[in-house]
């Protein structure tokens, strides 16, 4: 039986990457990965956020393997273990100490909708409310409560819809509407129908709605509105987190400080699973157990990410190379939609978190479907799949980045003349008919 005879017979009908890009992988390496065949493909989609640093990074894959060669613990469930006390004097050192951070650690079940459920529910014991906002677009996972606060209609179920307010979100109603000023009027008004709320929850970009970048000002106004209502304000850095917006955290240049933070994917330094909450120490209010998992102790998780940080984040230098490969997108950017701008909206995102608004969906859909034939594994997003989502491993080098972005805005130009004489040729047919 072939591989994809495989998967269609006994797989569930749930999956998803695997319908767009339809190969049986193998090997991975870097910014590529390859097929049953050995065919290579330029990977734009970085395991949805999880591969931030490439697939198999050599030095902290031998970090791995050698911890594994001396039998180092694998499964501890919250146990001490020095692999995790490693990770946390690191990620003090490397990250939060840095940026003048104080935040107490607790390792959730390693799902970014688990670290998300964890937050929300201790948002919801610290304040004795029950309600949360979260806003148009948002996406937040698959569990329960974490469905209830998405945005999508079409993934969003009819499970834990109780205490969700969901609001716009920065721009949702133009970029001139004062949203902030609504909001505060809500919580204000006793008849509004809204519930002061535990928590706001909200992704600085979000991912999945269509690479939306909030402004430092919303940000910072939904800070002092929390502040003003002793609301808790939860970031949601899982897909936006550990350098994907050109810093190490989504909201710094916001200049604000969040009471939880959610981590998630790429925290895990190669793709191992792992989640980490961040929790303001004096709301670190938990009972012994009361949040639990069996699988919060992923010590080959600590091992990776504590090798991710000391390569990366021991200084600024890697900042300055996400910047300077932002602006490789961006040139490019700025050239397709000139060649496109009939079928191009608009180009936004923030680091190596991009993307590209196509004014029809069938273009955008169509463009990441020649990239694929092409070899290139890059994904839509967006309430209309309309949005075309550059996400590229955060350490491709310069050189290979520049000639992806050239490679796939020829494609995109391609796909838009060939929309364009398709158009023009059944317009002739119509004046003929």
């Amino acid at each position: 039986m072939k591989n994809e005879d495989v998967f269609k017979s006994y797989e569930s009908q749930a999956r998803t990457y695997c319908r767009s890009f339809p190969a049986s992988y193998d090997v991975a390496h870097g910014s590529f990965i390859y097929d049953s065949d050995g065919v290579e493909y330029l990977d734009m989609l970085s395991g949805a956020g999880a591969l931030n640093y490439g697939h198999n990074h050599t030095e902290i894959k031998n970090t791995v393997i050698n911890y594994m060669q001396r039998n180092g613990v694998l499964m501890s469930l919250d146990l001490y273990t020095e692999a995790k006390r490693d990770f946390i004097v690191t990620f003090n050192k490397y990250i939060l100490a840095p940026r003048n951070l104080s935040y107490k650690i607790q390792f959730t079940s390693p799902t970014g909708t688990s670290v998300v459920e964890s937050a929300v529910k201790l948002a919801r014991k610290v304040t004795g409310r029950h309600n949360v906002i979260c806003f148009t677009n948002g996406f937040h996972g698959m569990s329960g409560t974490s469905l209830s606060l998405t945005g999508n209609r079409s993934k969003r179920q009819a499970v834990s819809q109780g205490g969700v307010t969901r609001l716009p979100y920065d721009g949702y109603l133009g970029k001139d509407y004062d949203s902030i000023a609504f909001y505060r009027k809500l919580f204000m008004d006793s008849s509004s129908g809204v519930d002061l709320p535990a928590a706001i929850i909200l992704e600085t970009v979000q991912g999945e709605g269509g690479v939306n970048v909030a402004s430092i000002e919303w940000l910072q106004g939904i800070r002092q509105l929390a502040n003003d209502f002793g609301i808790k304000l939860i970031i949601d850095d899982i897909q936006a987190g550990v350098g994907r917006t050109g810093t190490f955290f989504s909201f710094e240049h916001a200049n604000i400080q969040p009471d939880l933070v959610c981590l998630s994917k790429s925290i895990g330094g190669i793709g191992f699973p792992m989640a980490i909450l961040l929790i303001k120490p004096d709301i670190d209010v938990w009972s012994p157990g009361e949040d639990n998992g069996t699988f919060r102790g992923n010590n080959l998780a600590f091992i990776a990410s504590t090798k991710m940080l000391e390569l990366f984040w021991h200084d600024k230098t890697f900042e300055q190379e996400l910047s300077d490969k932002e602006t490789i997108i961006r040139n490019a950017f700025d050239k397709v939609l000139v060649s496109c701008e009939e079928y191009i909206k608009e180009s936004r995102g923030r680091g190596l978190f991009q993307g590209l608004e196509f004014y029809d969906e069938i273009l955008a859909v169509a463009v990441a479907k020649k990239c694929f034939e092409n070899k290139i594994i890059i994904e839509t997003c967006g309430e209309r799949d309309h949005v075309l989502k550059f996400m590229p491993a955060l350490n491709i080098p310069s050189h290979l980045l520049e000639e992806s972005m050239e490679r796939i805005c020829k494609i995109i130009v391609s796909v838009c003349n060939d929309f364009k004489l398709c158009s023009a040729e059944h317009t002739l047919i119509a004046e003929e008919a």
